[in-house]
């Protein structure tokens, strides 16, 4: 498996626990936001790498 695969599994994940955390919570809750904080890392990774590899190309 790929590294981009990797991190399309993980942003699946992350999504959906996302998605699990914010029912009936407000988004200023501490924790929807660290969960969407989580997400927004592995986002940036992988954006990171589409930009190095369409460099590349």
């Amino acid at each position: 498996m790929s590294e981009i695969e990797k991190l399309l599994r993980q942003i699946e994940t992350l999504r959906l626990n996302m998605i699990k955390v914010k029912e009936g919570r407000p988004y200023t809750d501490p924790k929807v936001v660290t969960a969407s904080r989580e997400l927004d890392t592995v986002l940036d990774k992988y954006q990171e790498m589409l930009m190095k590899k369409s460099d590349k190309d």
